[in-house]
């Protein structure tokens, strides 16, 4: 199965409910070979519309005769050999086309900006069925990526069945790779920075560290990686082997990893002393608490909820939320650290390009909503995590003391 993904995938929504859809609207395609469309579709018209037309007996009944008469006519054409008057046969359209045309309608469907980036997107699609190769499936694959990339949208990207895989491995708390949380520096030049080596993973026994640079993996320069496509080239099959060129000290060391199995901590806490007056009035009595978020999978709610119970039954009266380089992961675990800090109103609503289809709520249970919270952010934030910091930073109508930091904690926080 092929899947694409937006700024919330689709496919992460697992099973959260939402609370209401309005608008909400169902495609019908009818199909009819006998009858073409001689002209453009409207614009968001589907493969289907855009080459067939429904036939209704109520609207052609007046002229039935007519198109019996024509039908004869046409049939004793051919008998008599008037080949002229046949109209040529439509080109077949192939498995791997119809592959492409599902991608091209699901993102022509969905996507928000119908500029599409300022281009014609039926245009795109019928240059790229005529002169693209679509002869097998990686030809498919590279003709919708391709087409894709023309959105310059680092967030809309192919999910070949491989990826979508790792993908979904990842989520169940466990990942095959070299034991790396990387993200992206505080400088402008988008270097690939060591987050934290997993305790006892490959990185870590081989000596990386925070703060490591990674400047290549296996012989690819990291400058312009997504990091999608960083952690793509760290994971692989369990026992293969990944090349890293890793500037640390001002050294620079090619180091050797075997991947294996990661289990992967998605939640860590601590309490703290009181360093800031940004995250709480100052009182030397108030006790601080840190929360890293570093990815949303399954077990994503469930430790952040005993680490927000553990941290409040400890006296914790303000927090700092640490989702800097989280790339996100499943939506709903998103929405349910939301709750556990906003006990009531909206938490996201989900709007595609004819207006708001899905309303997800608080639901009345949040561990801790009067505390006041610091969200700690960078480029690295991205999906689940920017809609968890959206709605945190939002608070401030009812907590005007939430806070949003774009930078490293002080190293008396680090401690």
């Amino acid at each position: 199965m092929t899947r694409l993904t937006w700024h919330c995938s689709c496919d992460a929504f697992g099973t959260a409910r939402p609370r209401r859809c309005a608008n909400a609207r169902s495609t019908r395609n009818v199909h009819c070979s006998s009858f073409r469309s001689r002209s453009p579709p409207s614009h968001g018209a589907t493969p289907s519309d855009s080459t067939s037309r429904t036939l209704d007996g109520n609207k052609f009944g007046g002229n039935l005769q007519h198109l019996l008469s024509l039908s004869t006519s046409c049939a004793l054409a051919a008998a008599m050999g008037l080949h002229s008057f046949a109209s040529p046969p439509a080109q077949a359209i192939t498995t791997e086309q119809l592959l492409f045309l599902e991608a091209w309608r699901a993102v022509d469907r969905a996507y928000v900006d119908k500029t599409f980036n300022n281009q014609s997107w039926f245009k795109l699609r019928e240059q790229y069925l005529k002169n693209e190769p679509m002869h097998d499936r990686n030809e498919t694959y590279t003709a919708i990526s391709k087409s894709i990339k023309t959105l310059n949208d680092p967030f809309t990207r192919l999910l070949e069945p491989s990826r979508y895989s790792a993908l979904k491995r990842g989520n169940q708390g466990s990942v095959i790779g070299v034991g790396l949380e990387v993200g992206f520096g505080e400088g402008t030049d988008s270097q690939l920075v060591v987050v934290t080596p997993a305790p006892g993973g490959p990185a870590e026994k081989a000596g990386l560290k925070s703060g490591d640079i990674i400047v290549s993996i296996d012989g690819k320069p990291t400058n312009g990686l997504s990091l999608y496509d960083a952690g793509d080239m760290l994971q692989g099959a369990e026992g293969s082997q990944v090349t890293l060129d890793v500037a640390s000290d001002s050294k620079s060391n090619v180091v050797k990893l075997t991947r294996e199995r990661i289990a992967l901590k998605p939640v860590s806490f601590q309490m703290c002393g009181p360093v800031s007056d940004m995250v709480g009035p100052a009182d030397a009595s108030a006790k601080l608490a840190y929360v890293r978020v570093a990815t949303f999978n399954k077990q994503t709610t469930e430790n952040a909820k005993a680490a927000f119970r553990q941290l409040k039954a400890d006296g914790a009266s303000r927090y700092v939320l640490d989702v800097r380089n989280n790339g996100g992961g499943l939506f709903p675990a998103g929405v349910e650290l939301a709750r556990m800090l906003i006990e009531s109103g909206d938490i996201v609503l989900i709007a595609d390009s004819q207006g708001v289809m899905d309303s997800y709520e608080a639901t009345g249970t949040a561990i801790d909503s009067k505390a006041p919270v610091a969200v700690l952010v960078n480029k690295g934030t991205a999906s689940a995590s920017e809609v968890t910091t959206i709605r945190l930073t939002s608070r401030r109508s009812i907590m005007p003391r939430t806070v949003l930091l774009r930078h490293y904690l002080q190293s008396s926080l680090q401690d």
